[in-house]
C-alpha cells in the first residue's frame, strides 16, 4: 500500500492543461484525506460550470485509479479571495490549450 505522501506527491504532480501550475498549487484541490483506498477531496472551481471541470476530476481520478485507489470528491465554489489569487496565478502562467 502507498504512503499517503505517495498519493500526495501523484496528486501534486497533476497540471491544469492551460496553466503552467498543478491543480494543487492553483487551490483546485483541497482537503485531501486517504481512507484505507479511497481519496476523498474537494475540487474548488473559481466559477460555477466550468467548461474542463470533468478534464480536471479525471486528471486527478485516473492516476488514483491506476495507483488502486478510488477518488470521492465533492466541487464547490472559490471565495473571492482564492478566485483572486487563483485570477492572478492563471494570468501570470497561461499557457492556453
Amino acid at each position: 500500500m502507498k504512503t499517503e505522501q505517495d498519493i500526495l506527491k501523484v496528486i501534486s504532480e497533476v497540471k491544469h492543461p492551460a496553466i503552467d501550475h498543478s491543480l494543487l498549487d492553483l487551490g483546485i484541490i483541497k482537503d485531501v484525506a486517504i481512507y484505507d483506498k479511497t481519496v476523498d477531496l474537494k475540487f474548488v472551481f473559481p466559477f460555477p460550470n466550468i467548461p474542463i471541470a470533468d478534464s480536471l476530476i479525471d486528471s486527478i481520478k485516473i492516476p488514483l485509479n491506476n495507483n488502486g485507489y478510488t477518488l470521492f470528491s465533492d466541487v464547490i465554489l472559490m471565495t473571492e479571495e482564492e478566485r483572486a489569487r487563483f485570477m492572478q496565478m492563471e494570468a501570470e502562467a497561461w499557457k492556453g490549450l
